[in-house]
């Protein structure tokens, strides 16, 4: 929105502004006594998204409803990856929240790029996968192994699905012009 603070309703009273440096309780300047916490305005360098679909103008389906429209109308860079790459998707087609392709600055075809976590309508979360995870995450021994495992040794992306993302989740493979 361009504003250096935004208020925030529902957290007077709270811990949260124990442990968050960029957020204060002040008193609302049109009743002078109400009080509300305002928070610093966010502004990343780059927002990335997995979604359902995009088209090559960098039009995105995202599937589902979430603000990501506001953190990509925020962020100074965005890059999106998308299961499905199709000719034209305009607002009234999408599926969910709509990010227009003037907020993208790069678009990557990557099926099965939300694994282990779901892509809404189209997998599951991979459950296994999460609590290995989740288990790996309790010391940095366990996680650095994790690390070794799925990110620093995977050649690339398609080598990442061949080895970790389940067989019944893939779809088959389909000769060109079918």
């Amino acid at each position: 929105m361009g504003v250096p603070y935004v208020p925030v309703v529902g957290l007077v009273g709270t811990d949260l502004l124990k442990r968050r440096d960029d957020m204060v309780v002040a008193v609302d300047p049109f009743d002078g006594k109400t009080k509300s916490v305002v928070a610093k305005a966010l502004r990343p360098d780059v927002a990335v998204f997995h979604a359902q679909s995009a088209d090559r103008q960098g039009n995105v389906s995202c599937g589902y409803e979430a603000e990501v429209v506001i953190l990509a109308e925020a962020s100074k860079h965005v890059i999106v990856t998308a299961e499905r790459i199709v000719d034209r998707i305009s607002e009234k087609d999408a599926k969910g929240a709509f990010i227009p392709g003037i907020h993208v600055d790069a678009l990557v075809h990557a099926p099965f790029g939300a694994h282990p976590a779901g892509c809404a309508g189209i997998y599951a979360p991979d459950k296994v996968h999460m609590r290995e995870y989740v288990t790996a995450s309790k010391s940095d021994e366990s996680f650095e192994a994790y690390l070794r495992k799925y990110v620093h040794e995977v050649r690339d992306h398609q080598h990442y699905i061949e080895q970790f993302v389940p067989l019944e989740w893939r779809e088959p493979a389909r000769a060109v012009g079918t």
